[in-house]
């Protein structure tokens, strides 16, 4: 049976044609409730679950989302490959609002990093993450978003902050002169989560401005950042819709096996309320 596949992201990104939906599932975790009630279906023939990142009606901050809740509920449901769609902030001239970029490295910002892992409560894990992004499915997103009509970066650096409120200038010069690409709230939580999980990830990034940085546009502000999103989450459907029949149907790419060597702790020492916690994420050295 063919690996499913997740997407994270807005609230209507399930609306796309083609998209069979078949159910709506709560799912409880060990580490509390997802954002929302996943949705699932079959396009172009393959299971997809889609997760709203901000639950329905954009209801939580990023830093009240609960990443750990997320990643698990789509692990159990045998999520191997994962579309994430976010909005970002342009950190360079050269990217513009609506442009799509695809990162291949991110900037930790956060302040909540012990809630960015699995791993602790006796098992401790280090997963290799020099290069994060799953290369497999960047280019499957690269190939799907060609023809789109919009002007897609393939590769560039996703410097996370916390948020809520945007950047101040020193803060979006100092990112700026530090080589960073692009600036969000939300994805390095999920792209850590997701190596730890086995799971193949990509992101599609969507500027929505320019951040605060360039002194001749308006600062950014949440009226433009909807105005822009709108418009790209119409992109973001036709890409995904593109990207699901290229995604290979068994989990064979080195992110699928991101836990060999990673698991520090040998496994007679694992407490058994740890490993059943972590089961879906443990399953295959059970």
């Amino acid at each position: 049976m063919a690996a499913a596949i997740g997407i994270i992201g807005g609230s209507g990104l399930y609306e796309i044609e083609g998209f069979e939906k078949a159910e709506e599932r709560v799912i409880e975790t060990p580490f509390g409730a997802p954002s929302d009630a996943l949705v699932g279906g079959t396009l172009a023939g393959r299971q997809v679950w889609f997760l709203p990142r901000h639950g329905r009606g954009h209801r939580l901050l990023p830093t009240e989302i609960n990443h750990r809740a997320n990643l698990w509920a789509l692990r159990s449901l045998d999520v191997r490959f994962l579309i994430c769609v976010t909005a970002v902030g342009s950190l360079k001239e050269e990217y513009h609002p609506r442009d799509i970029v695809l990162p291949d490295q991110y900037f930790d910002r956060t302040s909540r990093r012990e809630q960015h892992t699995f791993f602790g409560n006796g098992i401790v894990a280090h997963v290799a993450f020099a290069d994060p992004v799953s290369q497999g499915m960047r280019k499957i997103l690269h190939s799907a978003a060609e023809g789109e009509g919009a002007r897609v970066h393939f590769g560039g650096t996703y410097v996370n902050m916390d948020g809520p409120a945007f950047s101040t200038r020193a803060e979006s010069e100092t990112n700026r002169k530090l080589g960073f690409d692009v600036i969000g709230m939300t994805n390095l939580p999920e792209a850590k989560l997701a190596r730890e999980s086995e799971i193949a990830l990509a992101t599609l990034a969507m500027i929505t401005d320019y951040d605060c940085w360039k002194v001749e546009e308006e600062p950014v502000t949440a009226e433009a950042v909807i105005a822009h999103l709108h418009a790209n989450v119409s992109a973001a459907k036709r890409i995904i819709s593109r990207a699901i029949p290229l995604i290979p149907q068994n989990p064979e790419w080195p992110e699928h096996r991101s836990l060999d060597g990673a698991i520090m702790t040998p496994q007679p020492l694992w407490p058994v309320e740890t490993v059943g916690k972590l089961a879906p994420i443990l399953r295959r050295f059970l």
